[in-house]
């Protein structure tokens, strides 16, 4: 998990603690401090070092480098094989890592898991969508052309598997997507569970963050990028950013009815 200054405190404490306190609990928490923190997130980690001293790793940056630069600070930091991604404002459901680490002990092949996410306003109980994703390693394949076919913060991973593949692009957008495609190439085994493994804050910015000019251009650029590479035709990758800049151009109220009628179920 990477957290920087502008995260809210109580979110990242309720993320913390969903970690924690999973039915199958962690034997190591890798937090990295994305530049200085403030007063608020520093208590947060302060509380958990204090609770979890012997789980509980801390590695601070001395300026904000992005999340995919922090990603691959953390994924140095991490004892373990097996990796679980989470974002500094979700959720896990508490069996998230317990049906992962089951899914991987019955496949040894496997390399990466997912799952699908429950977004959420305010409250967790106040759930305004699923936001599903293809299950079984062809049809990721196949979707994974144009769109992202992983919900980032459930992601489960195989470090080895990462590291072969150049872990992530020091993106400031779309560096998820991007790991993904490199872990596809780099030949690995793909699925994602048919469950809800976290719940995923939508928050009062949540669509003007999915649809600003710079998200468009990282949007843009890592499916250039997946294009030169030979992973999608040129429709795959023209199709998606001319829908992307249509999103960008159309206001945001417009934007959220389109997300939840289309995009999600």
């Amino acid at each position: 998990m990477s957290v920087y200054n502008k995260e809210k405190a109580e979110f990242f404490r309720l993320s913390l603690k969903s970690m924690f306190e999973q039915t199958c609990p962690p034997e190591q928490v890798v937090v990295v401090c994305d530049g200085p923190l403030t007063k608020g997130l520093n208590e947060v980690l302060k509380y958990f070092q204090i609770k979890y001293p012997k789980i509980l790793t801390i590695h601070r940056l001395q300026e904000n480098r992005g999340t995919g630069y922090a990603a691959n600070e953390g994924l140095k930091l991490c004892r373990n094989e097996l990796i679980a991604k989470m974002d500094s404002d979700d959720i896990s459901y508490a069996d998230r890592c317990e049906k992962q680490l089951a899914e991987f002990a019955k496949n040894p092949f496997l390399d990466m898991l997912g799952g699908y996410v429950s977004e959420f306003e305010g409250d967790v109980s106040n759930e305004k969508a699923i936001k599903k994703v293809p299950i079984t390693h062809e049809e990721i394949l196949q979707y994974a052309r144009r769109r992202n076919p992983f919900n980032n913060q459930t992601l489960m991973y195989k470090k080895s598997k990462a590291i072969r593949c150049g872990g992530y692009t020091c993106n400031t957008r779309c560096e998820d997507y991007d790991f993904i495609t490199k872990m596809i190439l780099s030949g690995a085994k793909c699925e994602n569970l048919p469950d809800c493994l976290v719940h995923y804050r939508l928050d009062a910015g949540a669509y003007e963050r999915r649809k600003n000019w710079k998200n468009t251009v990282g949007f843009v650029s890592v499916r250039y990028r997946n294009w030169r590479r030979g992973f999608c035709s040129f429709s795959d990758f023209l199709i998606p950013c001319i829908a992307q800049i249509g999103l960008f151009l159309l206001p945001v109220s417009v934007t959220k009815k389109l997300y939840l009628k289309f995009l999600r179920k």
